[in-house]
């Protein structure tokens, strides 16, 4: 079993994180592509907007109609508090062991990677997939474990690249949009997730 798992807030999901998930889908040869909702970031400060439980509903309606080896993997939720990557790694090949991971990531998470906590460990269970997003580069860290390679083969330690996203979105962008004008489409989001935004009054 190929899993990849992409991460983030999803505050609120879109077309970015699709295109991305698609791309992972489309290169990686994945059994699964997993989409993991943030309980709280500790690489981010609290952005404010609604919580986990209408966080995941919108990533639920954005999945809709989409390719249906998307999931959404709700284990940080659970557990709560801040949520680690090599925590989640840990408690999924306890739960699932045989299964090969892949974390899924664009370009301008790179940068930080070093400081994620205990990221050796992240790359004795699970290999990277990383996407150019618009205005970042494909500068790939010195760390220890971790080998560039032109396809996965299954195996943790290996970092890939995908093709860019080519959609320059930020969450953070369309929270402000959404606030500033609840009655406007600000772009970037599925219809089903915009019409949950405004049944549900969220972002006002």
């Amino acid at each position: 079993m190929r899993v990849g798992l992409l991460g983030g807030a999803f505050n609120p999901p879109h077309d970015g994180h699709l295109r991305l998930a698609q791309l992972a889908l489309d290169h990686l040869d994945l059994d699964e592509l997993r989409f993991v909702p943030t309980a709280l970031s500790p690489h981010k400060p609290d952005p404010g907007g609604p919580g986990a439980g209408a966080r995941v509903r919108l990533l639920t309606e954005a999945l809709k109609g989409f390719d249906r080896r998307a999931k959404v993997e709700p284990l940080e939720i659970e557990r709560g508090g801040s949520s680690y990557t090599v925590d989640t790694l840990e408690a999924l090949c306890l739960k699932e062991p045989g299964t090969s991971w892949i974390l899924v990531m664009g370009s301008d998470q790179l940068p930080g990677l070093p400081a994620w906590r205990r990221v050796t460990r992240i790359f004795e269970l699970a290999s990277a997939a990383v996407a150019l997003r618009p205005g970042t580069a494909f500068e790939a860290p010195a760390l220890p474990g971790l080998t560039l390679v032109t396809r996965w083969s299954g195996r943790p330690g290996e970092l890939i690249a995908l093709p860019a996203t080519d959609l320059d979105l930020a969450s953070t962008d369309l929270r402000a949009r959404l606030h500033a004008a609840p009655d406007q489409d600000p772009g970037g989001l599925q219809p089903q997730v915009l019409g949950t935004i405004r049944s549900e009054n969220l972002y006002r």
